[in-house]
């Protein structure tokens, strides 16, 4: 199997898969020194088969990916606890990005970085290392 291909025991039912496309906001946990796990909300974008995360460099986040690289990503549930959505899978750091997914990336979350008073370019300078999370389980209920 390829580093980008999907397990072939992988299912991401379609509502899920609408979800990746239309919600901005993501928990990455990654895994400390103590072995302790660190939760950080973070936009995203579904990208064929695996998340694509920008991060500014010298992050807790990307020590504890470069040590132990086997990470959790979930999204929000609804007000009564359901539509549960949570990956596990293995993150890689500083892989190459695609001009259409920088371009996607950027139509998705262009309103965002305007409220945080950056353009995209000072957004991807700023938040300069990607991150790659390949997913090889899905649980959801």
């Amino acid at each position: 199997m390829s580093e980008t291909s999907l397990p072939s025991t992988l299912s991401i039912p379609d509502d899920v898969l609408a979800r990746l496309t239309d919600e901005s906001v993501i928990w990455l946990t990654t895994v400390n020194g103590h072995g302790g796990p660190v939760p950080t909300p973070v936009w995203f974008l579904w990208s064929d088969t695996a998340f694509l995360v920008f991060s500014q460099p010298g992050t807790s986040k990307l020590t504890n990916i470069a040590a132990r690289p086997r990470v959790a990503l979930n999204l929000e549930a609804d007000r009564g606890g359901g539509h549960v959505a949570v990956f596990t899978g293995t993150a890689g750091i500083g892989e190459s990005v695609r001009d259409d997914e920088w371009a996607r990336y950027t139509r998705k979350y262009e309103a965002g970085m305007r409220s945080l008073g950056v353009t995209p370019e000072a957004f991807r300078a700023d938040y300069s290392v990607p991150i790659r999370v390949t997913p090889r389980r899905f649980r959801g209920w």
